[in-house]
């Protein structure tokens, strides 16, 4: 395999030697590219639903006193019912029952009920406060909600149809100003698009399948694919010599609604994007990898503050 000729060297067996099903599924899923139905791939995502994290954080999310933390799904950061079905679709869980109940809370109480985005809290009437829908969040949960089995669901795909529509994409000058009322957050969209919406809208695109992308999605994505390449994924388009922040150089996983170089060069890759603006990136991850052929998590910012840490 070509890529491993750019490797100091290969941490595939060590990675294919964890006790961690996740990483072994995605280990041959994403690395070694094992087909679909293959019985070692499918036997390392059954044992994900009963070895390990994934029963653990499910168990967590079942006591009566997490339950009643819902109506904070958002801001019970990162402890919250967001946050946590983020992270288990993160490892490769499955939808099953126990999820079914917090995908439908979501649905209810957290989906604006006119466009479909997702806010910062309910209103009273039902769904979300208009005035509160982020994509960062919107964002994040369609790649959630989408790689737990709701790829089909009709409240999924107008969640989608609210990042296809109402992503604007300002670079220093609010040439494409967002309408209201989605318009209240100025760190969001304002003069410049907030780098957080741009990816995430990115990370819910890349969860589609291909075949179910049509025109109006294919054009704001081609358009957020732009959007992060003139930035160079980590540096400031008007001026390339700076970072746009330097704790993307510092990779962390689960990333909540932050990011890093690495999660961008994933979304892009996984889109089949390939451009010479992703070098500096690229060189950037391959000075990191260590002798023995591993990366070192270097922030754990999310990852201590899940309601079951990651690592711990």
């Amino acid at each position: 395999m070509e890529w491993r000729t750019h490797l100091k060297a290969d941490p595939t067996d060590w990675l294919l030697s964890s006790q961690n099903p996740s990483i072994r599924y995605f280990t041959r899923k994403d690395i070694l590219d094992v087909p679909p139905h293959n019985p070692l791939l499918t036997a390392e995502k059954e044992q994900i639903a009963t070895i390990g994290y994934v029963p653990s954080l499910l168990e967590a999310m079942e006591s009566p006193e997490y339950r009643k933390t819902f109506n904070r799904y958002y801001v019970y950061k990162y402890k919250g019912l967001v946050w946590s079905l983020l992270t288990l679709a993160e490892v490769g869980a499955e939808r099953n029952a126990a999820i079914d109940v917090y995908a439908e809370y979501l649905f209810e109480h957290a989906q604006e009920r006119t466009d479909g985005g997702f806010a910062m809290h309910s209103c009273k009437a039902g769904g979300g406060r208009n005035t509160e829908v982020i994509p960062c969040l919107t964002g994040n949960l369609v790649y959630s909600l989408c790689n737990l089995g709701y790829q089909d669901d009709p409240r999924l795909k107008k969640a989608l149809s609210y990042l296809v529509h109402f992503l604007v994409l300002n670079d220093g000058e609010e040439v494409e100003p967002q309408v209201p009322p989605y318009n209240r957050y100025e760190e969001c969209w304002g003069k410049h698009t907030c780098h957080m919406a741009v990816v995430k809208s990115l990370k819910a695109f890349a969860a589609i399948e291909p075949s179910q992308w049509d025109v109006d999605l294919k054009t704001t994505m081609d358009k957020a694919i732009e959007f992060v390449l003139i930035h160079h994924v980590h540096k400031r388009s008007h001026n390339l010599s700076r970072n746009t922040k330097p704790g993307w150089l510092n990779f962390a996983f689960p990333l909540m609604y932050q990011t890093d170089i690495l999660e961008i060069l994933d979304i892009l890759t996984s889109l089949g994007v390939k451009d010479v603006r992703m070098e500096e990136a690229l060189a950037v991850v391959k000075a990191k990898q260590q002798e023995n052929g591993r990366w070192k998590v270097e922030n754990t910012y999310g990852s201590d503050r899940l309601l079951i840490p990651i690592g711990a």
